[in-house]
């Protein structure tokens, strides 16, 4: 498996249409297009994207949302196609447009209404209910071929975290447009493979892998374990040992990185659980090397997720490039080098990082090394491609504060609550009454069930919302508190839409359960 992926390697790196100068030349143009004519073209044509949508204000809000948009969507970079494409710099700045316009396109106003895709909202929420999750096709496959094609001139794997979202449609989608996946429990091993996932592009990461977990990854026969200790690798070796394997390792590094995140999902400094010590590495890749039944295939790291700091990752990038060249200078051998993933997307107001630019600079930390590169975006991907639908249940003025209480909580939605993230909030049919500043909070008996705080927008009760930028790390943690049912979800592809998991029934929370006999 190692000669192969060098030979990978090599096949790529003489594939590339462009050097580095032009690449740069390419990236600024892309850069400046995205930013004006691309964000302006996508919201005359499918009204303004995201941030903008829903602005009560009228006649402006075309041009904010051509603003809006063209920041926003600057992180999707060029489509498939783009980099090397024969006809030079040209073909990656009208693919570039394209793919803009597409992505700003997913979600839109139409006639004074919010739609995803061909779809009214008010249609979607007429016919399943809320709260409910939406997501795009196009938007989901678009930001996949958008990452993919930014390395296309490089060997490379992506593997999207389905932790950020494990719907099994949504898997399914991104399988079958070539994705691998990065998974971290055996029940995502298993909810992988349902969707049709190749289990030769799944990498298993995680610090609490269980013997079962093991046993099962051996089996279905996965590219790689990113092994986060010296007792898991033993572990490992024992369970390959038993089943009469040899288990695929490389070891997650903690490169001591600071992601400048939430503290929460910062992964890659010292005192974080995950990862091995970074100047443990060479000493536990000599004990790996030599164990029966452990055969080493590439080294790995994830600083953190929603970074927005492109310095973060070329310090770890050039961290893991230098310690992989230590590790081959002991006479081990590495196929592929596994960057991880993190990709920031933008919320509100966030400087994102273009994925063209990240393999630019990628591209030099590698210099002329052949290792197939790995990486591993989830939030980047499907965040978003998803939207929490809510409806307005009361409104509830207040001595020092107005209150909107919607049907969607914080057990649906528990980013806010937990991160204290900020999403963009829209109403699907927006009023021309003035507005007022509202608490957007939920059902839930928690004072900190809210999912939106200080929102200026005209309500009324009965008005549809749609919380954006919710397709990652929502319903992928909801939960049963309070003994709410949890939300259904909808996939729109164009103007079809697909109920990829039903509403849950008051009988579905305890069907389960039994009393004491």
């Amino acid at each position: 498996m190692r000669h192969q992926g060098a030979a990978e390697a090599r096949t790529g790196d003489n594939a590339a249409a462009v050097d580095i100068d032009a690449r740069h030349e390419l990236a600024d143009a892309d850069r400046n297009l995205r930013s004006g004519r691309a964000g302006k073209q996508a919201v005359s044509a499918a009204g303004p994207p995201q941030g903008a949508i829903g602005s009560p204000s009228g006649g402006s809000a075309a041009t904010t949302g051509a603003s809006v948009g063209a920041q926003q969507h600057r992180a999707a970079g060029p489509p498939q196609g783009a980099i090397g494409s024969p006809s030079g710099g040209s073909a990656a700045a009208t693919a570039a447009s394209v793919g803009a316009q597409q992505n700003a396109s997913a979600f839109g106003y139409v006639d004074g209404e919010l739609r995803v895709e061909a779809v009214p909202f008010a249609q979607i929420a007429a016919r399943f209910g809320t709260p409910c999750y939406v997501y795009s096709r196009a938007a989901l496959e678009g930001a996949f071929r958008n990452f993919d094609a930014a390395f296309a001139d490089l060997p490379h794997l992506v593997c999207y975290a389905m932790k950020a979202n494990s719907n099994l449609a949504v898997l399914n989608l991104l399988a079958r447009a070539g994705s691998g996946f990065d998974i971290v429990s055996g029940g995502e091993l298993a909810r992988a493979l349902a969707a049709g996932g190749d289990p030769a592009k799944i990498v298993f990461s995680g610090v609490g892998k269980t013997a079962e977990e093991m046993e099962a990854a051996l089996a279905a026969g996965i590219l790689c374990f990113n092994v986060e200790s010296e007792a898991e690798l033993g572990l490992l070796d024992t369970v390959a040992a038993k089943v009469g394997k040899v288990a695929p390792i490389s070891f997650r590094v903690n490169p001591d990185v600071d992601p400048r995140t939430h503290p929460y999902i910062s992964t890659g400094l010292k005192e974080s659980k995950f990862g091995i010590a970074y100047a443990d590495a060479p000493a536990l890749y000599r004990r790996a090397s030599a164990l029966a039944h452990v055969g080493v295939h590439g080294i790995d790291c994830h600083i953190g997720s929603q970074v927005t700091d492109l310095s973060a990752y070329i310090e770890a990038a050039e961290k893991m490039f230098d310690l992989a060249d230590r590790i081959e200078a002991d006479g081990i051998a590495l196929a592929h080098i596994d960057l991880g993933g993190g990709l920031g997307i933008r919320y509100r107001d966030e400087e994102t990082i273009d994925p063209y630019e990240y393999a630019l600079a990628v591209r030099r930390a590698r210099g002329a090394r052949t290792h197939r590169l790995l990486f591993e975006p989830g939030r980047f991907l499907i965040g978003h491609a998803g939207v929490l639908l809510t409806r307005v249940l009361y409104l509830k003025p207040g001595e020092t504060r107005d209150f909107a209480i919607v049907d969607a909580a914080m057990n649906d939605l528990i980013r806010p609550a937990l991160y204290a993230a900020w999403h963009p909030v829209d109403p699907v049919r927006p009023r021309s009454d003035p507005p007022r500043r509202w608490q957007l909070v939920g059902p839930v008996c928690e004072s900190g069930d809210f999912l939106a705080q200080d929102r200026d927008l005209a309500l009324v009760a009965g008005d549809l919302l749609a919380v954006r930028a919710a397709g990652a790390y929502g319903f992928v943690m909801s939960s049963n508190y309070n003994s709410r049912p949890r939300a259904c979800e909808v996939i729109v592809d164009g103007d079809r839409v697909h109920l990829v998991r039903p509403r849950e029934t008051l009988a579905d929370l305890f069907a389960r359960e039994t009393t004491l006999r």
